[in-house]
């Protein structure tokens, strides 16, 4: 028998394209491309965006729980502060309570308050140049702390010496009274 003829193979001449080549394409052009040509990947993908935004979530959540933990943290030492101070207050006012239990801080008491002197005792009080008394929040100056005038310089008190022998004052004559007799001025 006569050998038997082979068959071409299938797709004819270009055997090595692919068949569904579009139209319009090359044959070339369905090839992959190098990899220094191919399209670059995106930046984010959708898992990295829905990653982002749960962190984001989460960084908003802790972030607002954190201002409250400081502001309640502020908030106690504050309160502890305000403690402190109000013990201090409360051990002040039970000493001068304590104090009001002495006889003698009472009389000392009733001195410098109402003037008060006992039997016996002569009592002063100093008034200002009106009359007035004086009250506690009055003070009365100190004469060494009372700045001393300055004495004027030697020249000075020579020059005014020179200035009334060319001036001198007037000096004028009491009128004679009229008549004579005891003061009768009302």
């Amino acid at each position: 028998m006569p050998p038997k003829a082979r068959r071409p193979e299938r797709g004819g001449p270009r055997a090595g394209t692919p068949r569904n080549v579009r139209p319009g394409q090359r044959a070339g052009a369905a090839r992959s491309r190098p990899a220094q040509q191919q399209a670059p990947r995106p930046r984010f993908t959708n898992r990295a965006t829905i990653l982002l935004v749960v962190f984001a979530i989460l960084v908003i959540s802790y972030a607002s729980s954190m201002r409250a933990y400081l502001h309640q943290r502020s908030q106690i030492q504050e309160s502890r502060e305000r403690i402190v101070e109000e013990k201090a207050k409360i051990k002040a006012l039970t000493t001068e309570k304590s104090r009001w239990d002495d006889p003698s801080f009472i009389e000392q008491q009733a001195r410098a308050r109402f003037g008060w002197v006992l039997p016996g005792e002569t009592g002063y009080q100093v008034t200002d140049a009106n009359g007035n008394p004086l009250t506690g929040e009055d003070r009365l100056t100190d004469p060494d702390t009372i700045a001393q005038p300055k004495p004027d310089a030697w020249w000075v008190a020579v020059g005014e010496t020179v200035d009334a022998a060319d001036h001198p004052k007037k000096l004028v004559k009491p009128t004679p009274a009229t008549r004579l007799g005891p003061n009768t001025t009302p």
